[in-house]
């Protein structure tokens, strides 16, 4: 079978527990080194994993058998990080968005292609059962041809939960590039890329109070628009409408829904790996529950990770860098679009990742799956 795939993690914040609970355990997977900007944490952490060792990132990316950089940095670090790990010859595995800026993205992947080295990103909720039931329901002709997609995303902000939410609400931040990157990931898993973009946004408050942690009560400037909408042109003729919002409280909403000739799906929230898919066909009278045809059964983060490393030689991994990149771009465009007050068209061209056959969890959780 081989040995286990060696892993180095940089960055222990809050996303990092949900990472390890997944990839600490897995056969496939060995993590041998641990960094953060804080050396207590990283102590701390390295722990609880055996044969783990906390250090400096300096010396995780000099570490010759580290093979793999699970990137979980704040999105203001990801492209540095990135493109240390990939200058020493290490793939990257990076939590979502592959970088705060387009041309940051896109040095990444064409400096990752130039060093032969792999990278892939979150998120990899996407291939779980929620999202590719809903996408095997569109390429079994469930709804007939697809025409017409809504996402939206409303929350009253991070800042209720978070105790540092700062790059929430920093350049690079915002209801758009920070939950964006969960529906459009799903919207090109079902409908395919995105060819153009028009957007519009807007910006409630100039401060938000954080409300839990030794901060409680401190107030922080916002620096973006925390409410963001547009319109997703896809290369299929399909249009999706998009809205991402820190500035609202609830929704009745479905996270996703996608409009077909003879049907409509209600996709659950790109944020999680499963869920209800919902059809309601034309002649109908009710929704009817699918059940699970496809994905990662009972996924968690990181078996994007697992989903690479196996991918090796043989296809492009499906939380891959190209995916990754064209998301960026669609969302720093729709922001340009917000800007300059007209539609833009993309530069950058994917093909939709592979679907994920229904593979139960003691498949994907077994090293030979």
């Amino acid at each position: 079978m081989g040995d286990p795939h060696r892993v180095g993690v940089v960055g222990l914040g809050v996303i990092s527990r949900a990472y390890l609970d997944t990839l600490a355990n897995h056969p496939a997977v060995n993590i041998v080194a641990l960094a953060d900007l804080d050396a207590a944490r990283s102590a701390a952490v390295a722990a609880t994993i055996p044969g783990a060792e906390a250090m400096s990132v300096e010396r995780l990316l000099a570490r010759p058998d580290v093979q793999t950089v699970l990137n979980l940095t704040i999105p203001a670090a990801h492209a540095d990080i990135s493109l240390a790990a990939i200058d020493a010859g290490k793939n990257v595995y990076v939590e979502k968005p592959l970088a705060v800026t387009f041309p940051d993205g896109r040095s990444i992947i064409e400096r990752a292609a130039s060093a032969g080295v792999r990278v892939g990103c979150a998120p990899d909720t996407v291939l779980g059962t929620g999202t590719q039931t809903a996408r095997a329901a569109i390429d079994g002709g469930l709804i007939g041809r697809p025409m017409s997609a809504s996402a939206v995303m409303v929350t009253p902000g991070h800042e209720r939960w978070h105790p540092n939410p700062d790059f929430y609400y920093a350049p690079g931040g915002g209801p758009l590039l920070d939950m964006g990157p969960y529906y459009i990931s799903a919207l090109i898993h079902l409908l395919g890329p995105v060819r153009a973009v028009s957007g519009a946004a807007g910006r409630l408050r100039a401060e938000r109070v954080i409300g839990s942690g030794p901060r409680t009560g401190e107030r922080i400037p916002v620096g973006v628009d925390t409410h963001v909408t547009g319109v997703l042109e896809h290369a299929n003729g399909a249009l999706s409408t998009i809205t991402t919002s820190f500035d609202g409280v609830a929704t009745t909403a479905a996270p996703i829904e996608v409009h077909g000739e003879t049907g409509t799906l209600a996709v659950p929230d790109p944020n999680r790996f499963d869920g209800e898919v919902r059809l309601f066909a034309l002649g109908g009278t009710e929704w009817r529950v699918l059940e699970p045809r496809a994905g990662y059964a009972e996924g968690a983060r990181g078996v994007g990770l697992i989903d690479l490393v196996r991918a090796e030689g043989q296809r492009p991994p499906r939380a891959g860098g190209g995916v990754a990149l064209h998301v960026l771009e669609t969302m720093t465009t729709l922001l340009q679009s917000v800007a300059e007050g007209r539609r833009i068209e993309l530069t950058t061209v994917v093909e939709r990742p592979a679907p994920v056959p229904l593979t139960p969890v003691e498949d994907w959780t077994a090293y030979d799956a």
